[in-house]
């Protein structure tokens, strides 16, 4: 039997009324803690098994795309949308449907899918929802419509061809001093991305898109 001083023995008495009081709290707080890892680990499996799946599928609604198998694109874009709507995959999805639809003339399919990504896209995917969806809804002169999508915001990189997307709304709705901003607030964009800096084969693609700005900015004339 071990043997115990009296100091020793203090301590040990002190420890048991402590243990009494507050033991109880803290095997739950270790409990709380122990699952608390467990869930953000079982989280992370999941969310690695659900995007894993969604890659499936999107998978098999590029092949169908490829192949112009319009059913079996449908069926995966909505199990996409349905089942893996908050993986990068559903926004990737909507964006390859839509622009099938647009190609094939069927601009109704094409706005819901566009509309789904403005809404529910994260960050640039999320952007670029917005810019197609406003180009389609210029192809149908619902310009008002189309620039409320464009009154967010983009990141840097949609500058550019927000302002410019902008400017072709007020050009046909004969807005020209409108459109003449627009196209000026594009340039500046442009220039702003060239100055922080690119590759090379970046740099040719900014060159030749300021160009095309400047062509339609040079179109308007000088404010009068």
């Amino acid at each position: 039997m071990a043997v115990y001083d009296l100091q020793e023995q203090e301590q040990l008495d002190e420890i048991k009324t402590w243990w009494k009081q507050h033991g109880n709290l803290v095997t739950s707080i270790l409990l709380a803690a122990a699952i608390g890892v467990a869930g953000w680990q079982g989280w992370n499996w999941y969310q690695g098994r659900q995007s894993a799946q969604a890659a499936v599928v999107f998978g098999v609604l590029q092949k169908a795309a490829l192949e112009g198998d319009a059913q079996r694109l449908k069926v995966a874009a909505g199990e996409l949308l349905e089942n893996y709507k908050g993986s990068t995959y559903a926004s990737l999805g909507a964006l390859t449907a839509a622009k099938v639809a647009f190609d094939g003339g069927d601009l109704k399919t094409a706005k819901v899918q566009l509309a789904w990504v403005a809404e529910n896209g994260k960050d640039e995917l999320r952007d670029l929802g917005r810019l197609r969806l406003a180009a389609v809804l210029l192809d149908e002169k619902s310009y008002d419509e189309a620039l409320k999508q464009l009154e967010a915001k983009p990141a840097p990189a949609f500058a550019a061809r927000y302002a410019e997307v902008r400017g072709d709304i007020f050009l046909a709705q004969d807005k020209k001093d409108e459109a003449r901003k627009a196209f000026a607030d594009a340039l500046a964009a442009i220039d702003a991305a060239a100055k922080a800096g690119s590759g090379a084969q970046d740099a040719q693609a900014a060159a030749a898109y300021r160009q095309v700005l400047q062509q339609k900015a040079d179109a308007l004339g000088e404010a009068k």
